[in-house]
């Protein structure tokens, strides 16, 4: 007879649960079967950390993007020098894209300044926004769409953990979906990589999240 068991320590607030297979006689009854119990070890090993732990992001809270670009229309709407000027500035929050419209060259990179600045004062990294796409005519008007980030790049992801891994520091850097996930045995070890991320001069923002000890 072979058994497994494996118990959830009463701090985890999860049934004790007991898998026990015999050759001959099938599964105990009363009993989950085994892919049952895989589900429940591969969720207390993704959501229960016994070393301390921290996420690394990169992703703009929506709410607050939402309020930086109702901002820019505000301010827009009163300055002197986009009066009778055709201007849109539309957020699409499903794709995290902010669209822009505008009469002229001139006045697009007039908004984007303005996008950039009052974005920096609601706390949103100038990083978050990606530029590299060009304005393009479309009849009398110039458009431009300015993706926002949301969440890791498998790219930016991997230099992360390059850039950790040859800090030497003793923690353990890996790849989990969208974000960075850094486990030590000491506090102070995560302290360092966030100050070393901080200091790496990466071309996108990153968010310091779920510390825990």
């Amino acid at each position: 007879m072979y058994c497994l068991k494996v118990s959830y320590p009463a701090c985890f607030l999860t049934p004790v649960t007991e898998y026990v297979s015999h050759p001959n006689k099938g599964d105990k009854p009363g009993h989950p079967h085994l892919a049952e119990l895989y589900k429940h070890i591969c969720y207390l090993c993704a959501n229960f950390s016994f070393m301390p732990s921290f996420d690394i992001s990169s992703k703009v809270d929506l709410q607050t993007l939402d309020n930086a670009i109702n901002t820019v229309k505000k301010e827009i709407s009163g300055r002197f020098d986009f009066r009778d000027s055709h201007v849109v500035v539309e957020l699409n929050k499903k794709d995290y894209i902010v669209n822009l419209e505008v009469d002229s060259d001139m006045k697009m990179k007039q908004l984007i300044d303005v996008l950039i600045s009052r974005s920096m004062k609601q706390g949103i990294d100038a990083n978050a926004f990606n530029f590299e796409k060009d304005a393009y005519p479309s009849g009398k008007v110039v458009k431009k769409e300015v993706p926002v980030t949301n969440g890791l790049k498998q790219d930016d992801a991997k230099k992360i953990v390059k850039l950790i891994k040859d800090s030497g520091l003793k923690v353990q850097a890996q790849i989990m979906d969208e974000i960075v996930r850094v486990t030590g045995k000491k506090i102070d070890d995560l302290q360092e990589v966030i100050a070393l991320c901080k200091g790496a001069n990466l071309n996108f923002p990153l968010q310091f999240v779920n510390m825990k000890s």
